[in-house]
C-alpha cells in the first residue's frame, strides 16, 4: 500500500496548487468515546485545515481550485452556496490571501436579518466579498431557488468575460473534478497517518452534500486499495442518481490526475437516513450528537453537516452495522461557525439535557 500512496502523491503533486492550508491535519483516537461505544474511533481534524480560525475542509479543495485559477491567469472568482455556506466564506478568505476578487451568489434557505448578520455571512462582510443574496419566490421549491441562484451567477460570469475579465467559476461546495482531486490527496494523507498509528480502518465516515468530498475520498481509496469503506451521510435530500453523479465526478477527478482507474455508482455508500427535516434544518439526533462529542471529548460539531454525519455514525454503531472493536475514522469537515448562525439553523443545541 505504501507504494500506491506514493504513486497517488506523485499524481496530485504534479498539479498547480495554492499554498493555503496546514497539512497534515491532526489525526488521533477519541479515547473516552471509543470506550463508551465499544469501538476504536479516530478523528481526522480537517476542521484544522486553516487558513483562518474559521477553517474547514473546503480549504483542501481551494488549494487546487485557486491554484488552477491562478494558473489560468484569472482575477475574479465566482462561487455559490447557502447564505451560511462554509465554502463561500472560505473561498472569499482564500481569494483575499491570493489577491483575487471573490463574488458570492448565496441562496437564502434561511432569510438573513440585515440588522443581525451572523456567522459566515458576517465573515463574508468583513472580508469585503461581493455578495448577491437570492431570496426564494412564492411557490418556489428550494431546488428551484438554488437553480435560479446558479443561473443568475453564471449570467454574471458571462457578462464579465465578455467585458474582458478572466473569471474562474467554482461550483457549489467546490465540487468540481479539480476540487474532488484534492480529497484523493487527503485520503493518501489519512492512510499515511493510519500506517504511522498502526491502524487499519474498517470505515471512514464523512458528511456528503455537494458530493466532492466523498468523490475524492473514494478516488483516493480506489487508488490506494485499502480495506476501508467510505460512508457518506447525506446532509440534504438526494435523488436516486446521486451515487452515479458522485461516480462521474470521481472518474473526472481520476482522469484529471492522469489515472486510468475508474469507479461506478456501486463504489459509493450514501446513507440518506439522517438529513431530515432538511438542509440547514436542525434535527434532534444531530443536536444529541453535538452535545455527546462536546461532553466526552471537548470537540465541536455543527448542526448542518458534521452533527448529522456523526449522528449517522452513532446510529450505525447502535444498529450493529459497525461491529464492536471495529476501527472507524470520522472525517471532521468543520463548519462550527454554524453554531453562531440563525436560530432556525442552530435548533435546540443549547438545552441542558
Amino acid at each position: 500500500m505504501q507504494e500506491k500512496i506514493k504513486q497517488l502523491r506523485q499524481l496530485t503533486g504534479a498539479k498547480p496548487r495554492a499554498n493555503l492550508g496546514f497539512y497534515p491535519t491532526p489525526f488521533y483516537k477519541l479515547e473516552r468515546l471509543s470506550e463508551q461505544l465499544g469501538i476504536n474511533l479516530y478523528i481526522k481534524r480537517d476542521d484544522f485545515s486553516g487558513m483562518s480560525l474559521f477553517g474547514g475542509n473546503k480549504v483542501r479543495k481551494l488549494e487546487y481550485l485557486l491554484g488552477d485559477a491562478l494558473d489560468q491567469g484569472c482575477e475574479t472568482v465566482f462561487t455559490y452556496g447557502a447564505t451560511q455556506s462554509n465554502h463561500a466564506m472560505q473561498t472569499a478568505t482564500a481569494c483575499r490571501r491570493l489577491g483575487l476578487h471573490p463574488i458570492l451568489y448565496l441562496n437564502a434557505y434561511v432569510n438573513p436579518d440585515e440588522n443581525d448578520i451572523r456567522a459566515n455571512m458576517l465573515l463574508d462582510r468583513i472580508l469585503g466579498a461581493e455578495m448577491h443574496v437570492i431570496q426564494s419566490e412564492p411557490g418556489e421549491t428550494e431546488q428551484q431557488t438554488e437553480q435560479r441562484c446558479f443561473q443568475t451567477g453564471k449570467e454574471h460570469v458571462a457578462r464579465m468575460r465578455q467585458a474582458g475579465h478572466k473569471c474562474y467559476d467554482v461550483p457549489m461546495g467546490g465540487s468540481s473534478h479539480v476540487g474532488a482531486a484534492a480529497f484523493a490527496d487527503g485520503y493518501a494523507e489519512l492512510m499515511e497517518q493510519c500506517q504511522q498509528a498502526g491502524v487499519s480502518p474498517r470505515y471512514v465516515f464523512c458528511a456528503t452534500g455537494s458530493g466532492g468530498t466523498q468523490a475524492g475520498l473514494v478516488a483516493g481509496h480506489h487508488l490506494v486499495g485499502d480495506r476501508a469503506q467510505v460512508v457518506g451521510i447525506a446532509v440534504s435530500r438526494k435523488n436516486d442518481e446521486y451515487e452515479a453523479y458522485c461516480a462521474e465526478l470521481c472518474n473526472k477527478a481520476l482522469a484529471w490526475l492522469g489515472s486510468d482507474a475508474r469507479v461506478s455508482a456501486a463504489d459509493f455508500t450514501v446513507d440518506r437516513g439522517y438529513y431530515l427535516p432538511g438542509y440547514e434544518q436542525p434535527s434532534e439526533a444531530a443536536s444529541d450528537a453535538i452535545r455527546l462529542l462536546a461532553r466526552t471529548e471537548g470537540l465541536m460539531l455543527d448542526p448542518v453537516y458534521t452533527g448529522k454525519a456523526f449522528a449517522g455514525l452513532l446510529d450505525w454503531v447502535k444498529q450493529g452495522k459497525v461491529k464492536p472493536g471495529d476501527t472507524v475514522v470520522f472525517w471532521h469537515t468543520g463548519g462550527a461557525t454554524a453554531l453562531f448562525s440563525e436560530k432556525e439553523i442552530v435548533g435546540s443545541i443549547n438545552r441542558e439535557g
